[in-house]
């Protein structure tokens, strides 16, 4: 549980960390259009771009203080469908020039062996610091099991790898960590109080359609805040439950359900518990939906503002340009 980071603030005193709340927002949407606005494409420059975007985000995080390892357990989350997209991509794109050709066997000695190694890594992932690295290694194992292991073949296939299918793969990868880092990013530099004030000031121009922004905005703010409580709660009565047997690692399936179901229970009630009483607190210090609230802080933009959004307005302008002239 400590792993997951959606919703965390790590407090700091970088300049990300200064910014105006409304212009990390409007950034970050600017940023994430120019990134998911980038084709792909058989041609090199897409994912030399990507990849600069990539340099640029790590440089960005550095730049921040907030430790490299607090990103990367950002990606664990979806560490599986990273290395699920990158292999359809790779083995299913059947254009462009073909760079490498595998016959893969499933036979006896490789069905035994996957299984040996797959029994191997559930027994070793504990004891690797890196695992989103160890995740892809065992994935690459996978097929090299195959493709070394051919004796008493029960059927073969050709994997074919094709340079364009190793591009889009890449591209897909890079993409997706990109867009990751980034909205991670937001969380660990924002608090949900600020988060809700530049919700709230970005949609204020929808109020004139009666859309209630503010307790959209409001409700946004309090899932991102209450995400880390509960998971925390969750980790609390893990604990709790192992200390009294529950092994929710080495079970079977059928138990895994059972101590899924008891576990979810208690956590339902805490968040119930949680929502009762932050109503009843927010009751008590006069808060009336949609009434006109005071702000302790008020928030001016200033120069490095100023720059933050001039440089993200040049960032999507360069991709569209890159898009229409090039």
């Amino acid at each position: 549980m400590n792993n997951i980071t959606i919703g965390q603030y790590i407090p700091g005193e970088s300049w990300l960390h200064k910014l105006d709340p409304r212009v990390k927002l409007l950034s970050l949407v600017i940023l994430l259009v120019g990134t998911f606005i980038i084709p792909i494409s058989s041609d090199m420059m897409p994912m030399i771009v990507m990849g600069s975007i990539l340099i640029g985000v790590l440089i960005l995080t550095a730049s921040t203080g907030i430790p490299m390892k607090k990103v990367i357990n950002g990606l664990r989350p979806i560490v599986f469908l990273l290395t699920f997209t990158f292999f359809i991509q790779l083995f299913y794109v059947r254009t462009g020039s073909l760079i490498a050709s595998y016959e893969m066997y499933i036979s006896l000695t490789s069905i035994l062996g996957i299984i040996l190694f797959i029994m191997f890594y559930n027994f070793t992932k504990r004891y690797v610091k890196t695992r989103i690295l160890y995740f892809f290694f065992a994935a690459f194992m996978v097929f090299f099991i195959q493709a070394v292991l051919p004796y008493i073949s029960l059927t073969s296939y050709t994997l074919n790898i094709y340079d364009e299918g190793l591009l889009r793969a890449g591209f897909i990868f890079v993409r997706i960590t990109n867009v990751i880092i980034m909205t991670s990013l937001l969380t660990f530099t924002t608090m949900t109080t600020d988060l809700n004030y530049g919700i709230e000031a970005l949609l204020k121009p929808l109020k004139a359609i009666k859309v209630p922004v503010d307790v959209i905005a409001m409700m946004l703010s309090l899932t991102l805040r209450y995400i880390p409580t509960l998971l925390g709660e969750t980790e609390k009565i893990m604990k709790a439950q192992a200390s009294r047997g529950v092994d929710f690692k080495e079970s079977k399936f059928k138990d895994k359900v059972i101590q899924i179901i008891s576990l979810l229970i208690p956590v339902f009630v805490i968040s119930f518990k949680r929502a009762e009483d932050l109503g009843n607190a927010m009751e008590v210090r006069g808060y009336v939906i949609g009434a006109k609230r005071t702000k302790i802080d008020e928030y001016s933009i200033g120069f490095l503002d100023v720059a933050t959004l001039l440089f993200a307005g040049l960032f999507l302008f360069g991709i569209i340009y890159m898009m229409v002239i090039l």
